[in-house]
């Protein structure tokens, strides 16, 4: 079985990966995505969105991280996935399940499951562009607004070159409500002959064990129920191998919101880096009591210093939050 973290675009940054492998329970995880046009990106491109590239494609804890590309040029995404390999990236992912009216609109993410031939191109230009043990992945939801073509593009993709595919059991016009259809997991795994991790509404341990009772899926991809639930993955594991686990508790949670809210200061403007840390812990208040009354306290805080203080964290050094 295999636990991963999913890509989050706005959410899940270099900053997320680190704090959240740190927890454990992690086998992989994935960037954000990398927009690919009509040119070859430069390498900043890269660097920007996956700092990991400098350290061996692997977070602080040594979580190993994979690339993401998100585009529908063929050409143009293998000629980015080769130069992504050449900067040191692992696996390349493809994106064709970001649901946002922005990127759908410009040929990006999930609009291209009303296309399951161009997903077969793009897979297999980008397969043939990068070197033969570099696996190149797929995300993948169940269709635009009906998932009535989810087998057709899941077998595209798979016939294209892809190492194995990760479903988000929801269509872009879901979005993110619930339920994840769980069930048609399973009839994709009945139709390709690549690995399928099932990814949606997996927020407990409960739940995984009713998505893999539906889905037959061993692995899964972890996205907002990991980030509200930093251990989730660990409880999974836990419970796969019949162990007792303690929960992680706030006390427990509180130095990995500091480290988050340190790295925020120094790589991010200050501007930037509250709302950051109020993406954060808003999604904390799903699991955690305390979290609930932190967030009440820091809504409207846009000043870092003060940030800091009802974090707990001693104010010195802040040069990164200095106008």
């Amino acid at each position: 079985m295999q636990i991963a973290l999913a890509p989050m675009e706005g959410l899940v940054d270099n900053i997320l990966r680190d704090v959240l492998t740190r927890v454990g329970g992690i086998d992989w995880c994935v960037t954000e995505f990398i927009r690919v046009c009509d040119r070859l990106l430069p390498p900043s491109s890269f660097d920007k969105l996956a700092p990991e590239l400098r350290q061996g494609a692997r977070t602080a804890a040594g979580v190993p991280m994979r690339v993401q590309l998100l585009g529908s040029d063929p050409v143009c995404l293998a000629e980015n996935a080769a130069l992504a390999c050449e900067l040191g990236a692992p696996v390349i992912d493809l994106n064709f399940g970001c649901p946002a009216k922005t990127v759908n609109k410009s040929r990006g993410g999930a609009v291209l499951l009303k296309e399951p031939e161009l997903l077969h191109a793009i897979v297999r230009e980008v397969r043939r562009a990068v070197p033969a043990h570099i696996p190149v992945t797929s995300k993948m939801r169940l269709g635009f607004d009906s998932p009535d073509g989810a087998l057709e593009c899941a077998t595209a993709l798979a016939e294209g070159g892809s190492a194995h595919l990760v479903v988000h059991a929801r269509t872009k016009v879901e979005g993110y409500k619930p339920p994840a259809h769980w069930e048609w997991v399973a009839r994709v795994q009945d139709v390709v002959k690549v690995p399928v991790f099932a990814n949606g509404e997996i927020w407990t341990v409960d739940d995984w064990r009713r998505c893999r009772e539906v889905s037959g899926a061993e692995d899964i991809m972890l996205g907002r129920g990991l980030v509200s639930r930093p251990d989730l993955g660990l409880q999974i594991a836990a419970a796969r191998d019949g162990r007792d686990y303690q929960p992680m508790s706030w006390d427990d949670l509180l130095p990995l919101l500091r480290e988050f809210w340190r790295q925020a200061q120094a790589k991010l403007s200050p501007r930037y880096a509250p709302g950051r840390m109020k993406q954060w812990l808003a999604m904390l208040t799903r699991s955690y009591p305390e979290a609930v009354v932190l967030f009440a306290e820091l809504r409207r805080e846009d000043d870092c210093a003060r940030i800091s203080r009802l974090l707990g964290v001693e104010v010195q050094a802040l040069e990164a939050c200095v106008a």
